[in-house]
């Protein structure tokens, strides 16, 4: 799964922006994810158009060139605006019931849930950065990425209230950013996303994105509002199924019904699909008809298949969800539907990816139900948690703590555990006589906790994997380490050599080594820091130009990767760097600590 030095440079921003569907949950080739026969186009279609008032492009503003199938990085020389189309408008009449007095409404120019105050990037974070080419940027990211920390702070600048960027209509831009939240995982932000947009502006491309978070969120509701403008903008099969299923939710049954009825007889939908749109349909005020689902003969999972059932309470047989991308789980992670027991399994995979947070993970473990007969595993996991914080003596917590952490058996498992545990992990005390200070150092830092971390520091071995964790995460440092430092470095395990080059470019990154003792590091541990591609000089022009956003972006598409072997050290060196330029040092240094963690 590593990325190839040579792909680097000839690939990672090459662009395929041809107008790419949403991928089916089974599989990643761009298909629809509703029913056969829906033939509406899920993925966000690229559109030129620009709201009323946008700033108009300047000169020198690069655009994706679609017949080389690359994008022109920042510089570049502008090729010919693509043509405005028309964008379909209603009556005033159509319009009446959606108008909102003109204090309440949401400018385009700047869309998004979260400010600064939320934890989110600021406004202009991709600064003057061209809206197609960020947009493009955007769908070559394919997740989940290596860094847990990259995904969270990602996350960060998609669901920011951000400035809309040049030659791009701020309906779009969110759902392109929608699109990618939810190949993430992250289904609740990307509907906030969607929703931070007045019903009035959407567009074709963000109805198309209110379908698929309502379906990733198993809520079919979210779509009542938007039925009837998708009647005059994106009227298709799906939307005849949403407004069927709305006028069951909104106690008219009868209407529902003879809608249900009508898709029936001319085809629209059929079998399961149609089922449980019924069983949707009448879950609502006064609707009366029990539809019972069965899944013989159901050989797939797919988005349409898995927001009803999920809105509808109707189990999925585990065969089916194991045809669906991993993504699904964090999806399912995150449904309040669901209970805490049957959510644990998949909430650890979230939080290793960055979907759950520690608090989150805990809180969810709390709120199993201690009388569950089929919870053994669960409330034994609960059990141990309690004795990490409340145990009467420090060994009885490591103790605790040291079980947690020993038995998942997947590399996930085991670093969504230290997540679990990292307020647990802060509250241990130094003079431990078996502390276990790697895992616990470690765990605190997949919350963040780096000061509470660095009270280990007198307590750990030089060149060991907990010295390069602290000696990476310290928010006050201001050390600067040497050649030898590194080159004394001795993990264990046969990833010693991989490690230690990963060390490197970390502290290079942060600019905790001299200039001689970096050019010594990057020819004797073969790390090409020097080397120039499209990718970093995308990268550090972004960082010049300080647009933290565009950092994060290029960043995630630089480490594109499930697992952290595949990142090269020069990747990790440019995106931490880059980081660091645009005032993310905090970031910076959780994400080269983490490389540490978990090779």
């Amino acid at each position: 799964m590593r990325i190839s030095r040579a792909s680097l440079a000839s690939g990672l921003i090459a662009a395929a922006l041809a107008a790419a569907c949403l991928p089916a949950l089974g599989q990643e080739k761009p298909e629809s994810i509703l029913p056969p026969g829906f033939g509406e186009q899920p993925a966000p279609t690229p559109s030129a158009t620009v709201a009323p008032g946008q700033p108009v492009p300047q000169p020198g503003t690069p655009q994706p060139n679609l017949a080389s199938g690359t994008v022109p990085l920042p510089g570049a020389t502008p090729g010919p605006a693509p043509t405005p189309t028309a964008t379909p408008t209603l009556s005033s009449a159509q319009l009446a019931q959606y108008e909102l007095p003109a204090y309440a409404r949401r400018s385009l120019m700047s869309v998004g849930p979260a400010g600064p105050a939320e934890g989110a990037l600021r406004p202009d974070a991709f600064g003057r950065a061209d809206g197609v080419w960020i947009e493009a940027l955007m769908r070559e990211v394919k997740a989940p990425v290596a860094s847990r920390w990259l995904s969270i702070a990602l996350r960060r600048a998609l669901v920011a209230r951000l400035d809309t960027p040049m030659r791009v209509n701020g309906a779009d831009f969110a759902a392109e950013r929608a699109y990618l939240l939810l190949r993430m995982g992250e289904a609740t932000g990307a509907r906030a996303v969607v929703q931070s947009v007045d019903s009035e502006n959407y567009t074709v491309k963000l109805l198309q994105m209110a379908m698929q978070t309502s379906l990733a969120n198993g809520d079919p509701g979210e779509l009542c509002g938007l039925t009837d403008i998708a009647q005059h903008l994106a009227w298709q099969r799906n939307w005849v199924m949403a407004r069927a299923m709305c006028l069951g939710l909104g106690g008219q049954p009868t209407q529902a019904q003879a809608a249900i009825s009508a898709a029936r007889r001319n085809g629209t939908m059929s079998g399961i699909d149609l089922l449980l749109a019924e069983k949707i349909a009448g879950s609502g005020a006064s609707g009366r008809q029990a539809v019972t689902i069965e899944w013989d003969g159901v050989d797939s999972l797919n988005a349409w298949r898995y927001g009803l059932a999920t809105a509808g309470g109707v189990a999925i047989p585990g065969e089916l969800m194991g045809t669906v991308l991993p993504r699904v789980r964090s999806w399912q992670a995150l449904a309040p539907q669901f209970d805490a027991r049957s959510r644990v399994a998949d909430a650890e995979y979230a939080a290793a990816r960055g979907v759950f947070s520690s608090a989150a993970l805990v809180d969810l473990y709390g709120a199993i139900d201690p009388n569950d007969d089929q919870a053994a595993a669960e409330l034994g996991v609960a059990r141990d948690l309690s004795a990490a914080y409340i145990a009467p003596t420090a060994q009885d917590r490591q103790d605790a703590l040291t079980r947690l952490w020993d038995e998942p058996k997947t590399a996930d498992g085991k670093f969504a555990r230290l997540v679990l545990t990292a307020r647990a992990a802060e509250r241990m005390p130094t003079d431990l006589d078996k502390a276990d200070a790697v895992r616990l150092i470690a765990s605190m830092l997949t919350a963040g906790l780096d000061r509470s971390a660095q009270k280990w520091r007198e307590k750990v071995s030089s060149g060991s994997d907990a010295w390069a964790m602290l000696a990476l995460a310290d928010p006050d440092s201001r050390t600067r380490y040497a050649y030898s430092d590194v080159g004394g470095y001795a993990p264990g395990g046969d990833s010693a050599t991989f490690k230690r080059q990963m060390l490197f470019a970390g502290l290079a990154g942060l600019g905790r080594m001299n200039a001689g003792d970096i050019d010594r590091g990057a020819r004797n541990f073969d790390v090409k820091i020097g080397a120039e591609n499209a990718w970093t000089r995308a990268i550090d022009r972004a960082a010049v130009e300080r647009q933290p956003g565009t950092v994060v972006l290029l960043a995630a598409i630089g480490m594109q990767t499930p697992l952290w072997r595949g990142v090269p050290p020069e990747v990790l060196y440019h995106v931490v760097a880059a980081l660091r330029a645009t005032g993310q040092e905090g970031t910076a240094r959780m994400i080269a600590a983490e490389a540490i963690a978990r090779l």
